[in-house]
C-alpha cells in the first residue's frame, strides 16, 4: 500500500471481534471479525437489521466497550493499547458522538450544553464559550443559546447535539441513527446540516440508519449482517 493511501486512511479495524458469555459454555458472538477502513473526509453509512451488531460496533470504535480480539487505529493510534486516562483524552479530543436521542442536560442553556465537552477537557470558560458560539452559529442556532432544550423543536434539539459532538474539533463523529426520532422533513435538515459540516470541516462520519434513502447520498455504504460486514458499496448520487 502507498503512502498516500496509508495517510488517507483515518479508521481501520482487523478482525474485529465481541463476544459475551451468557453462563456456562455459552457465547453470544455480536462481532465476528470485522475489517473496515474509513477515509479522512467520508460520510459512510452503516446499515443493518436490528441485533446485527451496528450498535456494539459504534460503543467499541468509540472505546465505550473493548473488543473480545481485533484491533482499531485511529489516526495511527491503536486505541485498546492505550490506558484508561488516554482513552478518555481520546473520546474527548478526537471522537464526537451523536445518538437518537439527543442526550442533552435539561438543566443547561443550549450555550451550556455545547460547553460541556471542553469544561471537560479542562478549557478554560471564556474560550470554551467562545468555541461553543462559533459552533452554534455554524448550526443555525445563534438566537437559541439561551433556550433549555425543553424549549426546542426535535430539530433544534439534534442540532443543538450536533454542535456538542463537534466543538472539540474531533476527527471521527459517530452517529447512530441521528434522524431516526425526527420526522423526514427535519431528518432530511439534519441530514444536510451532517453534509455541509462534512465540506466545510472535512469530518468523518460512520452513520447508523435505517433511512435507505439518505443513505443513498452518503459517499458509502456499509451493511451488517449477523455480525459480519456482509456488502460494502458506493452510492449512486
Amino acid at each position: 500500500m502507498s503512502d498516500t493511501a496509508l495517510d488517507s486512511s483515518l479508521l481501520v479495524t482487523s478482525s474485529l471481534k465481541r463476544s459475551f458469555s451468557l453462563g456456562k459454555n455459552n457465547t453470544l458472538e455480536v462481532l465476528k471479525g470485522i475489517d473496515l477502513t474509513l477515509k479522512r473526509g467520508e460520510l459512510v453509512a452503516l446499515l443493518g437489521d436490528s441485533g446485527s451488531g451496528k450498535s456494539t460496533l459504534i460503543q467499541i470504535l468509540g472505546t465505550l466497550d473493548r473488543p473480545t480480539s481485533g484491533s482499531v487505529t485511529l489516526d495511527g493510534v491503536d486505541l485498546f493499547k492505550l490506558n484508561p486516562k488516554k482513552q478518555a483524552q481520546v473520546r474527548n479530543q478526537k471522537i464526537g458522538f451523536i445518538y437518537q436521542f439527543h442526550r442533552l442536560l435539561p438543566e443547561f442553556s443550549t450555550l451550556e450544553n455545547v460547553m460541556m465537552p471542553l469544561l471537560i477537557g479542562r478549557l478554560d470558560a471564556k474560550l470554551a464559550k467562545e468555541k461553543a458560539c462559533t459552533i452554534l452559529e455554524k448550526v443555525g442556532l445563534k438566537d437559541r443559546m439561551l433556550h433549555r432544550p425543553g424549549q426546542l423543536s426535535g430539530g433544534e434539539q439534534q442540532r443543538v447535539a450536533i454542535a456538542r459532538s463537534i466543538v472539540t474539533n474531533p476527527v471521527l463523529l459517530l452517529a447512530d441513527e441521528p434522524t431516526g426520532n425526527l420526522d423526514r422533513r427535519t431528518a432530511w435538515s439534519v441530514f444536510e446540516l451532517l453534509q455541509q459540516l462534512n465540506q466545510d470541516l472535512g469530518l468523518t462520519c460512520l452513520m447508523v440508519t435505517h433511512n435507505n434513502e439518505l443513505a443513498q447520498h452518503l459517499n458509502r455504504q456499509v451493511h451488517m449482517v449477523d455480525g459480519c460486514l456482509a456488502l460494502q458499496e458506493k452510492a449512486e448520487l
